[in-house]
């Protein structure tokens, strides 16, 4: 099979292209910069540069390629959005989208699937509603940006490709995104929850998340949304006492929303909003979780 992916360089996509490579797949990786990341990238994974906006320089891929990741995209959590960063976030997304939709419109062939990235994130801050794709996107800045996320590709539909949209939850991995940066409170024995705890808190396992995407990628009957994250999503209390006990921590000095909102601004949602949001039409599908639950993830993990 041969896969182009873009955000290929991430936490999400290096695991991927990994796993892809060790199954003897083709795959390219598009990066601003591959020069900086050519020492770091898996054995085997092309790097092709682009803009990140449009189709010059790789386009002519598109008609070599089985299938397209799209997983491009400014980092959500990396700092206060100013309103410079949100424009960034989005347009970041939105750019990537419709340069792939230009160049598999303009390609002699078109790639079987292209497989969607956005979030949990699409159906805004829920309380207790339990979240399935069949749920109406939220009001929010990440909620609109996962909408627009979404429709940057839908074109492509209209040009015969098979097109799964993936809305993935919290990333647990020790390579790098929210785990490190969750266990360094508690190696200082000063973790706890964050906020009121109530919150819920969608999270997935590296390998599950590389797994369900190969999964809808092979699976010619995928289409449509699908949300990535473990069977029952507990509250950010509950999951923090878990990770506490993994690391033989307390987990009992919580950090105060006001402090959160203080430090980060509109952007500490992402810490103090969580979404009950569950795998519904992933394991209707047939996918089997690897780590349903949170204590054999985390140990596995750290």
């Amino acid at each position: 099979m041969r896969i182009l992916i873009t955000g290929g360089t991430g936490l999400i996509g290096s695991a991927l292209a990994k796993s892809l490579v060790d199954s003897q797949c083709d795959v390219t990786v598009l990066t601003r910069s591959p020069d900086r990341h050519q020492p770091f990238i898996p054995e085997g994974v092309h790097l092709e540069k682009w803009d990140g906006k449009t189709e010059t320089g790789w386009g002519r891929l598109v008609s070599e390629v089985d299938a397209i990741v799209n997983l491009a995209g400014a980092g959500i959590a990396d700092g206060r959005w100013s309103s410079s960063r949100k424009e960034q976030i989005r347009e970041s997304r939105i750019g990537a989208g419709q340069a792939i939709v230009s160049a598999i419109r303009s390609a002699e062939s078109a790639p079987k699937v292209l497989i969607q990235s956005s979030a949990v994130g699409y159906y805004g801050p829920g309380a207790d509603q339990v979240m399935t794709e069949q749920s109406a996107p939220g009001t929010d800045f990440l909620a609109q940006v996962c909408v627009d996320w979404e429709a940057s590709t839908a074109a492509v539909e209209s040009m015969g490709v098979r097109r799964v949209v993936i809305r993935t939850g919290v990333v647990l991995s020790p390579q790098g995104g929210a785990l490190p940066k969750m266990a360094l409170p508690f190696r200082l024995f000063a973790g706890g929850p964050l906020g009121s705890g109530k919150q819920y808190f969608p999270w997935i396992h590296i390998d599950d998340e590389v797994g369900a995407i190969r999964f809808l990628l092979e699976n010619g009957e995928a289409s449509d949304a699908y949300n990535l994250a473990a069977p029952n999503p507990p509250r950010n209390k509950e999951f923090v006492r878990h990770l506490g006990r993994v690391m033989g921590r307390p987990s009992l000095m919580p950090t105060p929303s006001i402090a959160l909102k203080a430090l980060f601004g509109e952007m500490s949602t992402v810490l103090l909003d969580g979404q009950r949001a569950g795998p519904s039409r992933l394991q209707e599908a047939g996918y089997e979780f690897t780590f349903p639950e949170p204590v054999a993830a985390l140990h596995d993990l750290l």
